[in-house]
């Protein structure tokens, strides 16, 4: 009776919170225990489980944790899980991770170690996949992760966990799946670290992605934030370094339950696209909007990724397709549109690719007038959109001036240097890239995320003034 009094509370928290739109972020609380605690004595072997993964303690896990559609699984702050034998959480139900800035939540294969400085494939346990993922499935309400590590993720799928789930199958290698056009997931405050394929994989339902950090994600390929189907919502204030591909994507391939819709702003994106062992030119190092979605992408701060925001324009040589970039009043977007985007790139390739060209196919990412540089006025009215433009003389200007990450970069070191290790990305008090964005230009998409501090987002962070994740009024990513 206390566990179905106490996820009617949640539940009620939900409806309350779908409502709000303010921008407050919620008061710590005391950590909640749902059910009954789980014992930390001896592996867990493979089965159904449901209830609390107490506070502080580590957790070996020998097999799949199954949480059934109806049922409950919450971990506490502190709580370390040690995943073997590629083990996955399956998720019917609910599940949330609960951790904290000084008590964060760490999922990890614990025969991996994490390494620093130059990363290559073939040489970085982190491309390869230890554990499993977080795999939800249609019958899956709710996903929460806050403040957790999600280190060494990938390994592939054995065997399908459930059935209904859009484009999945054996051998799949992702962290992070979810696919319920009626339910919501959380990310926030979280990293994520290492992956063979895209990093996440998102079917249908409403998205918080905020103030996370994604490091060494795929291999020879994959995405970071890979957003389908009729997923919706938003991805801000996260850093991605070091990503085989786009750092955050968009299409709206997998169901037809509608458009996939995604904010994508405030995001610092640094030494993306540079593993993509496919076509050139069909993929992008930063944003990729594409597959009839739509997005609206703002106050990034992309810096030595081998492309700049990307939005497809159809086919061509690669099986890549039209962004939607028609009006529609009644989409939670009412049309694609960016601008107000920092660009750096420390070679004439890079800076060749702030406007993506039409290198493998027609893209339609028009020079927009208010980022950094002014790619509008740099191309001047003559430029015929789509074609080669040099943009050497690009190359080293606007420096964003980091705390700690020094610009230029060694040569080709934004090839192998794919992780935070010991560097800063925060922003100098004379940053260029300081009050260059804009806070009134568009909005975040509140409609049917939850704000609560258990079963919700914690906030729902508006748009900052300074351009990437790292704000100097202390909002933003807390890394």
């Amino acid at each position: 009776m206390k566990q179905l009094k106490l996820i009617t509370l949640g539940l009620a928290l939900l409806a309350f919170a779908a409502c709000s739109k303010k921008d407050n972020a919620v008061v710590s609380v005391p950590q909640i225990v749902i059910g009954k605690a789980i014992s930390n004595t001896g592996t867990l072997a493979a089965g159904t489980y449901k209830g609390t993964m107490l506070a502080n303690q580590t957790y070996t896990v020998g097999g799949d944790i199954t949480i059934n559609a109806g049922d409950t699984l919450l971990i506490q702050k502190g709580v370390k899980i040690n995943m073997t034998n590629g083990a996955n959480f399956i998720v019917n139900g609910t599940l949330v991770s609960l951790g904290t800035k000084d008590a964060p939540v760490t999922i990890t294969d614990p025969r991996r170690t994490k390494t620093t400085g130059s990363s290559t494939v073939g040489q970085d346990s982190a491309y390869v996949g230890g554990w499993g993922g977080i795999y939800a499935g249609p019958t899956s309400k709710l996903v929460v992760i806050k403040w957790t590590h999600l280190d060494f993720g990938g390994a592939a799928l054995k065997a399908l966990p459930f059935t209904g789930a859009n484009s999945l199958k054996v051998g799949a290698q992702y962290v992070l799946y979810f696919t319920n056009p009626s339910g919501v997931f959380i990310l926030e405050d979280s990293w994520i670290y290492g992956s063979p394929d895209d990093a996440t994989r998102f079917y249908g339902g409403a998205y918080n992605i905020m103030r996370n950090t994604m490091e060494k994600c795929g291999s020879l390929g994959g995405d970071g934030f890979n957003a389908k189907g009729s997923s919706y919502g938003n991805m801000a204030y996260n850093l991605i370094i070091g990503g085989a591909t786009n750092g955050t994507k968009t299409a709206s391939d997998g169901t037809t339950a509608g458009e996939c819709q995604f904010t994508m702003y405030n995001n610092t994106y640094v030494n993306d696209g540079f593993r993509n062992n496919g076509v050139y030119g069909a993929r992008s190092g930063s944003v990729e909007v594409e597959n009839n979605s739509r997005a609206l992408v703002y106050n990034n701060l992309i810096v030595n990724c081998n492309f700049g925001v990307r939005i497809a324009g159809g086919p061509g040589g690669a099986k890549v397709y039209l962004a939607d970039t028609t009006s529609n009043s009644s989409s939670y977007i009412t049309k694609t549109t960016t601008d107000y985007n920092y660009f750096y790139g420390d070679n004439a390739a890079i800076t060749g690719q702030f406007v993506p060209t039409n290198v493998a196919q027609a893209v339609v990412t028009h020079p927009q007038p208010h980022g950094i540089p002014n790619m509008a006025a740099f191309l001047t009215s003559s430029y015929t959109f789509g074609f080669v433009y040099d943009g050497s003389s690009l190359v080293g200007k606007n420096n964003p001036l980091f705390k700690n990450f020094t610009l230029p970069e060694a040569t080709n070191a934004w090839i192998t240097q794919a992780s935070v290790d010991g560097f800063d990305f925060h922003l100098q008090s004379g940053s260029p890239a300081i009050g260059k964005g804009t806070t009134t230009a568009f909005a975040p998409i509140t409609t049917g995320i939850p704000v609560d501090p258990n079963f919700g987002s914690s906030e729902i962070t508006l748009p900052g003034a300074d351009m990437g994740c790292y704000q100097s009024n202390g909002k933003g990513n807390q890394h």
